[in-house]
């Protein structure tokens, strides 16, 4: 915790006081002259090998890492800090970066508490690869999977993965499979080779960020490559909070949609900021209360309720505010070379990202009433 969050006083104060941290800061000048510039080109063409170069140089490929890494040891108020403004600027960009961060804060975890790093882990602390996951699949079980099975040396992972981003630029997953007579989550770095093959998924939101359907063929993956393995029932019980909480990309691109309905020639689009601005910050102190109230906890059910109503909510106004956009902007604002379709796709992928049963009757209760 930097001095500027540790004078703040709620979770959402935190994370914006971190603004006056040096990293963030140097990010932020990144974010806005750099990546939000070419958002829409990366929409069309995808990622590039020099924005991940561009991140590696920032240090955000290890930033929760520690000093001993040549990582930031950024903390949570702050690495919530870089997730909303990534998101603002670019959110292809986004996507493919924060598939690669939490496991490498992750992986900084389990070493803080003394466990042994493979080779590939201390890459990704080091900041020397981008990540690729798939991790979300074991949501699906038992009727759609990747299968671990059991070897003399390690395990053999198979199926389809329905999507991972970054594709073409990461050498190495993250996968979460499930051996089924145990029901065991085995979650192990995978390299990218002959065994791994890709799938074009045609996306109508994100589509720059190379996310693609991936096939595992019977990958041989040695215990050496394990990064953790548990229960079926505690890998659900830590999934969620992962679904359930208002994540911080929500309101990066919020407050880059209000900023633009702020900057709009039309009063009414003026009139539409001004009255949801206030009602987002609301819900990004209570998601944010929230969720580290469940932290606190130590139980995931922590006021479970209210946390997936607050993420419904947070989408419904997302969707609102970029609605307003698009009609703000007339019949330009669905021609590709305008943000206000960009930002009106990008909030409808946040409606089914990481979803679950439970979000999504909530989102559908509140669009019922």
């Amino acid at each position: 915790m930097t001095a500027f969050e540790a004078t703040a006083t709620t979770p959402a104060d935190a994370v914006t006081a971190s603004d006056a941290d040096p990293f963030i800061a140097r990010v932020k000048e990144y974010a806005d002259t750099v990546l939000r510039p070419a958002a829409l080109r990366t929409d069309r063409g995808g990622v590039s090998a020099e924005q991940v170069s561009g991140l590696a140089r920032l240090g955000l490929l290890n930033h929760t890492a520690p000093a001993q890494f040549g990582g930031a040891a950024i903390g949570r108020a702050g690495d919530r800090r870089l997730h909303e403004i990534i998101a603002g600027a670019c959110f292809n960009t986004w996507l493919v970066w924060a598939q690669h961060a939490p496991m490498v804060a992750r992986l900084a975890l389990s070493w803080q508490d003394g466990a042994d790093l493979s080779d590939p882990a201390r890459d990704a602390l080091s900041g020397r690869v981008l990540l690729g996951a798939a991790i979300s699949d074991v949501r699906r079980f038992p009727h759609a999977f990747i299968e671990a099975t059991r070897t003399e040396s390690g395990w053999t992972f198979s199926g389809t993965i329905s999507w991972v981003s970054g594709w073409g630029l990461n050498t190495v997953l993250v996968v979460a499979a499930v051996e089924p007579a145990t029901e065991t989550v085995v979650t192990a770095f995978v390299p990218v080779g002959e065994r791994v093959r890709a799938t074009h998924l045609d996306l109508a939101a994100v589509g720059g960020s190379r996310t693609e359907r991936v096939t595992l063929d019977a990958v041989p993956v040695p215990d050496t490559a394990v990064i953790l393995t548990q229960s079926l029932a505690d890998w659900r019980t830590e999934d969620l909070g992962t679904a359930r909480d208002t994540r911080p990309q929500f309101f990066g691109l919020a407050a880059s949609v209000l900023d633009e309905l702020d900057a709009a020639d039309h009063p009414g689009a003026r009139r539409v900021a001004g009255v949801w601005r206030p009602r987002l910050d609301t819900l990004r102190a209570e998601a944010y209360g929230l969720a580290d109230e469940a932290r606190t906890s130590g139980d995931p059910r922590h006021r479970l309720a209210e946390r997936v109503a607050t993420k419904a909510a947070v989408g419904e106004a997302l969707t609102a505010i970029t609605r307003a956009l698009v009609v703000a902007r007339s019949g330009r604002g669905i021609a590709l070379d305008d943000t206000a379709q960009l930002h009106a796709r990008s909030a409808l992928f946040l409606l089914v990202q990481g979803q679950n049963a439970d979000v999504r009757d909530a989102q559908l209760a509140g669009l019922a009433r």
